[in-house]
């Protein structure tokens, strides 16, 4: 076979895809319209009729869905959906390729691979970083880790879902920058939904607040890179220089949201979150320090039994 040939069959090599929620859903058919024949299974079987109808061929069990590719892409709840869908099929793991791109913890992603290892499958862990509309776009892309050379042989395969991003062969890095990412999504989304209640009872409409508080949740980078010529460096350094922002100011705007909040008969959760991490910086002597230096009370939490 000369290289134009193998380079073909690569790129039109077989995907199996377990898991067809809205990002199994999405990903099978952007394999699809990137030439791979595509195998699907999902526990409640009528997931898979659209897809199907799409050009996929539907798998009667998860070992015969196995078998189908050397490459077997996993989309499911949880890494416990795993096991749950593959122990019957564990015998025809040995050669093949697993990369699930379930979200869980670190450890639980490391444990995985350890066990497909044992069946003689390589593993990657895999964070699909947009939503599943945006799969196959130019913005997509996919943080990887695991065996580089396991990510490069099926890179004519992966690549379509989303620009792959390789973190290392540490099969926990790829989850945990998955977490990482979506620790700020998720409490920038909760951050959202406060302003919006707090505006609400002021009378403005979520129509009204939210254009104007998503057009400053999208100028926060730039307000945090402008303060800093290297984001992070600081850190890294250990230095909190507070000649821009510093814990007592911040601390005192943290103490007045609570406040506002608490006037309006609001869910305090969240602003007594932030408002903890300026307190203990202040009480162990850096108020004047930067706002970073919040990451030390994040780093090492009070313990439950700790005292006052």
């Amino acid at each position: 076979m000369n290289e134009r040939q193998n380079h073909t069959t690569r790129r039109n090599s077989a995907v199996t895809m377990i898991g067809l929620g809205p990002m199994g859903q999405a990903m099978t058919r952007t394999l699809l319209t990137a030439g791979h024949p595509v195998t699907v299974w999902n526990r409640t079987a009528g997931r898979a009729d659209g897809v199907v109808a799409d050009g996929a061929t539907r798998a009667a069990t998860p070992g015969e869905a196995v078998e189908a590719s050397d490459l077997v892409i996993l989309s499911l709840t949880d890494y416990r959906a795993m096991y749950d869908v593959l122990d019957g099929a564990t015998a025809s793991l040995a050669g093949r390729t697993l990369v699930n791109l379930s979200s869980d913890t670190p450890d639980r992603t490391r444990e995985a691979a350890t066990w497909a290892a044992g069946h003689g499958a390589d593993f990657l862990t895999g964070g699909v970083m947009v939503p599943a509309p945006m799969v196959g776009t130019e913005a997509a892309h996919v943080y990887y880790s695991g065996r580089g050379e396991v990510l490069e042989r099926h890179l004519a395969a992966l690549t379509p879902l989303g620009a792959p991003k390789h973190l290392g062969e540490d099969p926990g890095l790829a989850q945990m920058m998955y977490q990482a990412q979506l620790a700020v999504f998720l409490t920038t989304l909760s951050g959202l939904m406060h302003a919006t209640a707090m505006l609400g009872t002021a009378g403005m409409k979520a129509g009204e607040a939210l254009p104007v508080l998503l057009s400053f949740a999208d100028s926060i980078g730039d307000i945090l890179r402008a303060g800093e010529d290297a984001p992070g460096a600081a850190l890294d350094a250990g230095e909190h220089p507070g000649d821009l922002s510093t814990v007592t100011m911040m601390g005192a705007t943290s103490d007045h949201i609570v406040e506002t909040s608490t006037s309006l008969g609001l869910d305090l959760t969240l602003p007594l979150a932030v408002q903890s991490h300026y307190g203990r910086a202040i009480d162990n002597g850096h108020g004047s320090d930067n706002w970073t230096r919040i990451i030390d009370s994040i780093r090492e939490p009070l313990r439950p039994d700790a005292g006052p």
